[in-house]
């Protein structure tokens, strides 16, 4: 017989044997399948000159394994999908930090925002 759980994803109480899928993670996993998405993340690695914000920063130039990174998490504010304020080009390593709040939002929000003002 199944135990009663309070379920992570969902919040109810319902039975052991139950998996419950986060809808909004579904959201998120299907809206980066859209063509908008693939053509914004070509953008901003384009307009980050291929390099890791991050690591620019500190004066390093990584220019492998970079992704393009929702600031304000996608699953949680799928209406910032292709937004310029909310994406930044990252390294996998500081993607990884960003995805676990080892790097502050307030940061990475004003290296995207450094990244659009002109350039001398």
């Amino acid at each position: 017989m199944a135990r009663l759980k309070a379920c992570a994803v969902c919040g109810r109480i319902h039975s052991s044997d139950i998996k419950c899928r986060d809808k909004r993670l579904e959201e998120a996993h299907r809206l980066r399948q859209t063509n908008s998405w693939k053509s914004k993340s070509t953008e901003i690695r384009e307009r980050s000159f291929y390099l890791c914000a991050v690591c620019l920063d500190r004066g390093i130039i990584t220019h492998e394994g970079l992704e393009v990174h929702h600031i304000e998490k996608l699953k949680d504010r799928p209406d910032l999908l292709t937004a310029d304020e909310n994406l930044i080009c990252l390294c996998s390593e500081h993607h990884k930090q960003a995805d676990a709040g080892e790097i502050e939002v307030s940061y990475l929000k004003e290296l995207a925002r450094l990244r659009d003002q002109e350039r001398p």
